[in-house]
Parts: structure tokens; sequence; C-alpha cells
């Protein structure tokens, strides 16, 4: 009866470390870029050798693309949000401490290098894939249940499109644009879903925050970030 107990407990133990290096190499990722990570830096930040990494992932590219599920797993855990809601905040552009703004801002960069090189990767791209589809299947569901009855185009293309528009004004902004902000990028959003309701909802053209991802994505993410920085303060 004590092999089942002890095979459980390196279980666990191999997760909390997958956890932590997940962790750490979304630091690193957000502060080094994807091509200046190195595997052994996150080890370190993680407080584990090397081997470790290489014991829990194939390379950098397979732990990057486990940050991305993390993030994903955070962002969408809670399930859709209704893109009609009003800001319960005054300051709807501001998400988070500057660390965390700048964290997703990081990673945000990051996430273009891979890309760049996931996409002469044939196998990568396939992964990569499989994550862009989860953000679209999100914008589907949203689309689904917001959509008016009328609307010619399936919720398939409309939330393919709400996707593409969270992505490219992402890119905007990251490129140095200021052309689009949040709060732009939400109406256009409202516009694509519902024309019609669009027009209800007041906007005094005050400028947000940059447009990486819609405003419930960044404070998702930022809420996990904050708890990960505040765990490390704790520890230290």
């Amino acid at each position: 009866m004590a092999a089942p107990t002890s095979r459980r407990s390196r279980q666990e133990s191999q997760r909390l470390t997958r956890d932590a290096l997940i962790l750490a190499a979304r630091t690193v990722f957000s502060r080094d870029g994807y091509h200046g990570a190195s595997l052994e830096l996150i080890a370190r930040e993680a407080g584990f050798s090397k081997g470790a990494v290489y014991s829990n992932f194939d390379g950098k590219a397979t732990l990057f693309l486990a940050v991305m599920d993390a993030n994903l797993e955070t962002a969408l855990a809670d399930g859709s949000w209704d893109l009609f809601e009003q800001p319960d905040d005054v300051d709807a552009g501001r998400y988070g401490s500057d660390e965390v703004v700048e964290a997703i801002r990081g990673f945000a960069l990051a996430t273009l290098e891979f890309i760049a090189t996931a996409a002469r990767d044939e196998a990568l791209v396939v992964e990569l894939g499989k994550r862009m589809s989860q953000l679209t299947d999100a914008y589907v569901a949203i689309a689904a249940q917001s959509r008016p009855e009328d609307e010619i185009l399936s919720s398939n293309e409309v939330g393919a499109l709400l996707a593409a528009l969270d992505q490219g004004a992402a890119l905007l902004a990251l490129s140095g644009s200021t052309a689009l902000d949040e709060r732009v990028t939400r109406a256009g959003m409202r516009r694509l879903l519902d024309p019609s309701r669009a027009g209800e909802y007041e906007d005094d053209g005050t400028a947000t925050g940059p447009a990486l991802h819609d405003r419930v994505i960044q404070r998702r993410i930022a809420a996990a970030i904050e708890e990960q920085l505040s765990t490390e303060e704790a520890r230290s």
C-alpha cells in the first residue's frame, strides 16, 4: 500500500516543479523576450538546475507553449464575457501595477518573436494554431450569445473577425501605433457584434490603455501575475 502513496508524491513533486518552471518562464520571457531568454536563466529563476527543465520540457519552444497554455487557461477559465458590459471602474484602461502592465506587454512582444519562429517550423505552427483556435473559440462563444438573429455571418465567422481585431489591435499597439486603444477596440467589437446596440453605450472619448487583448482578458491575466508577484515577495 505504501508504493502508490510514494508514486503519487513523486507525481505531485513533478507537477509542482513543472508549474514553478512555467511561472519562472513567464517572468523571463516577458523580461528578456523569446530569443533573449535561456533555459539556464529560467531554471535559475525557478530555483532549479537546467536539468529540471529538460526533465519536464523538450526545449524552449515547448516551454513557451506551456506558458501560453497557462495564460489561456487563466484568461478563459471563467468562461465567456459580455462585450456590451459597461466598465466597472473609471480608469478602464488600467489593469494593474506598472510591473504587471510591463509583464503583459513583454510577454506579448515575446509572443511575436515566437510566432515568427513557429511559422517556419511545420510542427510548431500546428501547435501554435491550436492555441490561437482557443482564443478564436472564446470569441465565437461571445458572438453566439450576442449577435442579432438576422446577422448574415455565422457565429464562427463573427468570432473569427473579433479574434482578428483583438490580435490586430495588439500588433498595432506593440508596433508603437496609437491609432487604436482598448476603448476603440472594444467599440469596434461591439459594432461587429450588433451595430444597433453599439450606439446605446455612452462614450466620452477618453483614451484608455493599449489594446493588448480585450479588457476582460487583460484583467484576468493581470490578476494571475499580481498573485505570482505577491507570492514571490512573501518568499523573499
